[in-house]
Formats: structure tokens, C-alpha cells, sequence
């Protein structure tokens, strides 16, 4: 457990965060504090500064928008995240990345562990690194295992694109950033997937642009 004394600085971090009200400022590539890693969370913020706090990721993550955000994400190096898909997207594209609509969910210390061999490659972003987008071959399923926001254990295996969520949001606690895990010959900017690969898998990109898919 922390002491007080190592508890005060973070709390009064998030304090500082949340005294200005509104969405917080997402740090972008290039700031440390996205490739320091976290610590792990055992009551540094309390009970009712961590509501607040996982309020504030809810907000934040909605205006972004976007369907996870972590604390490091806000420059809290804690192991806590969010995450919540509505899944608006038409029904071929759901059924080809297995994307099904996800609620609010706060993940503190969550580690996953691949369940199976199997991998599934599509283009993800990050809101860390705004306007480009990449393909990123990931386990299929995985086991999550942490806690939520009460301090109840969570142990849950995750499919399709709830999968590659919670991975893409516990690799931000870990200092990882989902370009570390791409085949960057599929970068592209937002601009030029929406004019060439909305297509439901990479498979045409793949071809294009000469990068392998699992």
C-alpha cells in the first residue's frame, strides 16, 4: 500500500485536473507520461475523488469521441480506464469485426492474457495520436482480469472488438501505444481511410499497400 505521503501528489494532480471543469486535455504522443508505465491503484485518490474522477474520463471520453480512455491518457499514471461502445456502425461491419455494443465500464488494474492462438487484424486509432489510423493484429479473445470502481474482482473473456478494446486501453497502463503493435505499412490518415478502406476488414488495404494480415 502507498503511504499518505505518496498518495498526496497524484490526488492533488487530479485535484488540479478536475477544478477546471468540462472535458480534460487528452496528452498526445510524445508526452512521458504515455510510455512510463502506471502504478497500480490502491486508494490513492479515495472513494469520492475517484468517482469524480472516473466521471471526468466518462466526459472525455464522449467528447473526444471515442470508446476508451485511460489515465495516463489525461497524464495520471494510474492503472485505471474506461471504456463504453455504442457500436454505431451499420450490421456487415459488426458482424466482420465482431463489434457489439459495450456499457460503461471502469477497468482498475486490469491484465488480459490471450485465450486461444487465434488473431484478428483491423485498422485501430488512438486518441493519444489524433488523425491516423493503422492496422494492428491482435489476439481474438483474451481474459481480463482487475477490479471495477466498487473494488469487486472482475475475471471476464472478451471477444471480437470488445476485445481489442480493453487490450488497446490495458496497453496504455503498461506505457504501450497501439502503434508499437502496427504494421505500419497500413498508416494511414483519417482522411485517406475514409476515401479508401471503410471496407469491414483490411483485406483491400492489405493488398494495396503490401503488408500481411493473419
Amino acid at each position: 500500500m502507498a503511504s499518505p505521503s505518496d498518495r498526496a501528489p497524484l490526488a492533488e494532480r487530479v485535484e488540479e485536473l478536475l477544478a477546471v471543469g468540462g472535458p480534460l486535455p487528452i496528452v498526445a504522443a510524445g508526452d512521458p507520461v504515455l510510455r512510463r508505465g502506471t502504478e497500480p491503484y490502491d486508494g490513492q485518490l479515495g472513494p469520492e475523488l475517484l468517482a469524480r474522477f472516473i466521471e471526468a474520463l466518462r466526459v472525455t471520453m464522449h467528447a473526444a469521441p471515442g470508446v476508451g480512455l485511460a489515465a495516463p491518457q489525461v497524464g495520471v499514471p494510474l492503472r485505471l480506464a474506461v471504456i463504453e461502445d455504442p457500436a454505431p456502425v451499420p450490421a456487415e461491419v459488426a458482424a466482420a469485426r465482431g463489434r457489439v455494443p459495450q456499457p460503461f465500464r471502469v477497468l482498475v488494474n486490469p491484465v488480459y492474457e490471450p485465450v486461444g492462438t487465434a488473431r484478428a487484424a483491423f485498422f485501430e486509432g488512438c486518441l493519444s495520436v489524433p488523425g491516423w489510423q493503422a492496422v494492428v493484429a491482435r489476439p481474438a479473445e483474451v481474459r481480463l482480469r482487475g477490479e471495477d470502481e466498487h473494488g469487486s474482482p472482475v475475471d471476464e473473456v472478451f471477444t471480437g472488438w470488445p476485445a481489442r478494446i480493453v487490450q488497446h486501453e490495458t496497453d496504455h497502463l503498461d506505457g504501450t501505444l497501439y502503434l508499437d503493435r502496427a504494421e505500419l505499412r497500413s498508416l494511414s490518415s483519417n482522411e485517406e481511410l475514409a476515401r479508401r478502406w471503410t471496407q469491414p476488414t483490411p483485406a483491400t488495404a492489405a493488398e494495396a499497400l503490401s503488408f500481411d494480415l493473419p
